[in-house]
């Protein structure tokens, strides 16, 4: 960039926002400013200003910082993002009124699931959970997205899960658990696949079993199946992957 457009402020912005995206784990602002090539002094106001408008979110207790879900709403309104939803939203629509249950769409944010999409069932009774709600690595879609995600993903989390769920994600592409906060309902995830059979998404219905329920949860393992398999095909523009 020629000198004369520099501005100074908004690199040193960027900088911040790319080296606590790039972390693994929030960071102090002693180590921002080492980063950065800065001094604290000199990023105490851009951290600041980050903070205030919502791009970094600043722990109370260690005052480290980590990157917000800013870059999330505006990735949201891009074609990655939104080419994931426009293939996945028809399917996941038949599914939930297939089965009578609702279902959603989920991706890795840093460590831990977040949902991007989510389909009610017609039925009147069912559980959902919000666009935008995030659950722990520990849960039956985060064990699929890291058992089957990439090198990466898998090198850094692949430890923390139960090795049995790994083995059984990795053979099956997907996990049917009973919810360990939520009594009465199985969590059935599956893997939405890359060209490359890496998981980068996962579709989950949280099955919920009553007198009134229309189809049993094998049923519904096998309509998961089937729908995150007409996912990925749509995202590779190729036959199913598995």
């Amino acid at each position: 960039m020629p000198a004369e457009y520099a501005v100074p402020a908004l690199d040193k912005a960027f900088d911040v926002l790319e080296l606590v995206a790039a972390s693994p784990h929030p960071l102090a602002q002693n180590e921002i400013a080492e980063g950065t090539g800065r001094t604290v002094g000199q990023l105490f106001r851009v951290l600041v200003a980050l903070e205030a408008r919502g791009w970094l979110v600043r722990d109370a207790e260690s005052g480290r910082y980590t990157l917000s879900m800013a870059a999330f709403d505006l990735a949201h309104r891009q074609p990655a993002l939104r080419g994931l939803l426009v293939a996945a939203t028809p399917a996941m629509r038949a599914l939930a009124d297939g089965v009578r249950q609702s279902c959603n769409l989920s991706v890795l944010d840093m460590a831990a699931v977040r949902v991007v999409g989510q389909a009610e069932s017609p039925a009147d009774f069912g559980y959902r959970v919000r666009v935008g709600a995030l659950f722990p690595l520990e849960s039956a879609t985060g064990a699929v997205l890291v058992a089957l995600g990439d090198p990466d993903v898998r090198a850094e989390h692949l430890a923390h899960l139960d090795p049995s769920e790994a083995a059984a994600v990795e053979r099956d592409g997907l996990l049917r658990r009973e919810d360990p906060v939520q009594p009465g309902i199985t969590d059935v995830a599956v893997a939405i696949r890359d060209r490359l059979g890496v998981a980068r998404a996962a579709l989950t219905v949280p099955y919920v079993a009553t007198s009134l329920s229309d189809h049993g949860i094998d049923d519904v393992v096998a309509a998961a199946t089937a729908a995150a398999a007409r996912i990925s095909e749509r995202i590779i523009g190729v036959g199913a992957i598995g």
